[in-house]
């Protein structure tokens, strides 16, 4: 009897030798909803954000269909960094190691920073059954003729949003333009920016569009802290942090590469060992700092948006906004390194005045903050930072009403302005007794 609920769908045994390997006992609620669809053959669009399980919501129905016997490309997976193709393409591996299929399916991976020539042979000898890559090695290896994508079954677009933010759409339109026009396309993205429609429209005829809503933008297990910035030096708040909290390893995000290198020389010149991975790093480096945080070298690592995105870090219990985010979206994903498969996670946010607004949207869309300072290396609970605000406000309303009741004379004599100003007072005076008195 099997030991998982996926043989509700119409999978081949092979795929259900997987899932049982794999470990998975029911489906996901992205899964629950591509699976059927995708194993239909349809074209869909999957909207959900990082660690919803979506790279099995497709890599099982492509498995589904794959035929032994066919000697061409017949999957193409494509996906916006280096770092999040060589994740698949584990991923992919596993599988077919798990499907006992190593001498029959095979699977290549196409991102830059690797010998072109080489992989130019390798691809002509003998095409691979699975292509996962970035754009534009992809692009390369089909202009170069090395592959022929012609006759693949399905395309896969993973986190087109940040495919569309860094300037790749246009490598996936002349990709796609040199395949079948009834391949299948399985798109998945966590937002869906109008920028991305025009795309969308043109590859995609009627597809099903599968959203999975949170009931809020994080984790239940996920903390959400506000510390004061103030006029401080970022560098001297983390580190005070640092004293008081343990993480199995800190993911601390800047806005930009110049501040991650700025802000880890920074924590490295004040004794806090520190990784960094952004977009500015050598292949050769970014493929170091990543297998040096699996060996757990360091315990803080400071990152971008963009190299961080989509990539599995295992055991971040702390996330820190050395700078808060531009966008909500952005403070998702974020988070969204921590509290997941059941985790605690923590996220602490260094902020000022201008991110409020931000702070606020967060709100409206069900985040609870709490407010920190670190004092002596602990956390001391501070007042919520619209108080004062609410406080101010309060006060400027007093003072109106007070201002209606003065009684302005018909001629002004000397002295006008300061006798207009006793009586506001006075009345302000009397507007906060009755109030106290109500109270």
């Amino acid at each position: 009897m099997s030991k998982h609920t996926f043989d509700q769908y119409a999978i081949t045994s092979t795929v259900s030798r997987i899932v049982e390997e794999l470990g998975f006992k029911k489906p996901t609620p992205i899964q629950k909803q591509v699976l059927p669809a995708a194993l239909r053959g349809e074209s869909l669009i999957g909207q959900s954000h990082t660690g919803s399980g979506k790279t099995h919501a497709y890599l099982l129905p492509l498995f589904n269909q794959m035929d032994d016997e066919a000697e061409h490309v017949q999957f193409v997976i494509t996906a916006p960094t280096r770092e999040l193709a060589i994740q698949i393409q584990d991923e992919v591996k596993k599988a077919i190691q798990m499907a006992g299929k190593e001498e029959i399916w095979r699977s290549k991976l196409l991102i830059g920073g690797t010998d072109k020539q080489k992989m130019v042979g390798k691809l002509s000898s003998r095409p691979p059954h699975i292509v996962v890559g970035t754009p534009g090695r992809i692009l390369d290896m089909v202009k170069e003729e090395a592959i022929d994508l012609y006759q693949a079954k399905a395309f896969v677009l993973d986190e087109a949003d940040l495919m569309l933010d860094l300037g790749f759409i246009e490598e996936v339109d002349q990709i796609l333009v040199r395949m079948d026009q009834d391949v299948q396309m399985l798109v998945f993205s966590a937002t869906i920016p109008e920028r991305l429609q025009p795309f969308l429209k043109k590859y995609l005829t009627n597809p099903t569009h599968i959203q999975i809503e949170d009931d809020k933008p994080s984790p239940e297990t996920m903390e959400h802290r506000l510390v004061p910035l103030r006029h401080k030096d970022p560098a001297d708040v983390i580190v005070d942090i640092s004293k008081a909290i343990q993480p199995y390893l800190a993911i601390i995000f800047t806005n930009g590469k110049n501040h991650a290198d700025e802000l880890a020389g920074e924590l490295m010149k004040r004794g806090l060992e520190t990784g960094i991975l952004h977009g500015g790093l050598s292949p050769r480096e970014r493929k170091r700092m990543l297998k040096e945080l699996q060996n757990l070298r360091y315990q803080y690592i400071v990152a971008t948006d963009l190299a961080s995105r989509g990539i599995d870090i295992q055991g971040v219990s702390h996330v820190i906004n050395a700078q808060m985010p531009k966008e909500e979206e952005f403070y998702i994903h974020r988070v969204g390194r921590t509290a997941r498969a059941g985790m605690q996670g923590t996220a602490i946010n260094l902020y000022k005045e201008s991110d409020l607004p931000l702070i606020q949207k967060l709100e409206k869309k069900g985040l609870t903050f709490e407010f920190y300072e670190v004092k002596n290396g602990e956390w001391k609970e501070t007042n919520a930072y619209n108080e004062r605000q609410n406080r101010e406000r309060h006060a400027s309303d007093l003072e109106k009403k007070a201002k209606k009741m003065v009684r302005k004379p018909k001629k002004v004599k000397p002295g006008y302005k300061k006798k207009m100003k006793q009586q506001t007072d006075k009345n302000m005076r009397k507007l906060k007794q009755s109030r106290f008195k109500k109270k």
